[in-house]
């Protein structure tokens, strides 16, 4: 099960390059004016001695405060990008380039919960890590290590509500702990190495900025434009590699659902098709009922 949710995971996200730009450009373009007037504002007189604002140490405290807040600001538009994204890979919405409402708020709301489920998981592993290395050593400082891996699989196990949330599906958090029952060490698994290839990507893409120096004529717009496509480019790493894995996980419940309920290959096709003639009508009757309208 490992093999195949990294390998689907890896073979939506390879194959849909192309569409977080796509459903995202409006989002990125925000996303590089935001960096870019922040990344201004707290440029010294000197320009940065790393590779973007968000990289400097904080030498003031409003500094930091402003800081806290750009780096809110690039996640809520890494959220939007993410339900574009994973719109349109699983039920090809075409949406307005910018929508913030209930479904990107309804998304937040399910990755604070993740993460308060994450903590609180922790909490009592490392107590029984602790307690066990004092009474055994060893063993406790084993359960002490793999004790985030185990509460990054309660965490999966519950995420595919994200998913769901962004198509409009209402999961709930037991639902999803139920659908994923078999699942979750694939999962986590899964989630680390993905993980691992977003760290590597993004500092990839900081040392290729950070040498950019010598292929760039250096000059205070450089420094400015680098500082914020970096937080920009972390961004869109994110949400691609994180997107397509929790669409993976959400793909694979789904179709599990579907081998219990006896569906086959066939119905999905001709859903699809009867959703595309339905698509095709509304189209028709949106264009005529404005015909109407100039008339």
């Amino acid at each position: 099960m490992f093999i195949t949710v990294l390998e689907r995971s890896l073979s939506l996200a390879q194959h849909n390059v192309g569409t977080v730009f796509r459903t995202g450009w409006a989002y990125i373009l925000l996303l590089l004016a935001l960096n870019f007037a922040i990344g201004s504002a707290l440029m010294p007189e000197s320009g940065f001695s790393t590779v973007s604002y968000m990289t400097e140490p904080v030498a003031k405290a409003d500094e930091g405060a402003l800081r806290t807040l750009a780096a809110l600001a690039n996640l809520l538009v890494g959220f939007s990008i993410a339900i574009a994204y994973v719109r349109r890979i699983l039920i090809d919405a075409r949406d307005f380039p910018v929508v913030v409402g209930r479904r990107t708020l309804r998304v937040i709301f399910f990755q604070i919960v993740l993460g308060l489920i994450g903590f609180l998981s922790l909490i009592p592993l490392i107590i029984a890590a602790s307690i066990a290395a004092a009474l055994t050593g060893g063993l406790g400082a084993l359960l002490m290590v793999f004790a985030p891996f185990i509460a990054l699989m309660v965490v999966q196990r519950f995420s595919v509500v994200l998913p769901a949330a962004a198509v409009d599906d209402p999961l709930t958090l037991k639902e999803s702990w139920h659908a994923t029952s078999g699942m979750g060490w694939a999962m986590a698994f899964a989630a680390l190495i993905m993980s691992l290839l977003a760290a590597f990507l993004i500092f990839v893409w900081g040392f290729l900025l950070s040498v950019s120096d010598g292929l760039v004529p250096s000059s205070d717009l450089w420094q400015q434009i680098r500082s914020a496509i970096f937080p920009m480019g972390t961004m869109l790493i994110l949400v691609w590699v994180f997107s397509s894995l929790h669409a993976t996980f959400y793909g694979l419940i789904r179709e599990r659902f579907a081998e219990q309920l006896g569906l086959r290959e066939e119905d999905y096709v001709q859903a699809d098709a009867q959703r595309q003639v339905a698509r095709e009508r509304a189209h028709k009757a949106l264009a005529g009922a404005q015909r109407v309208k100039r008339d």
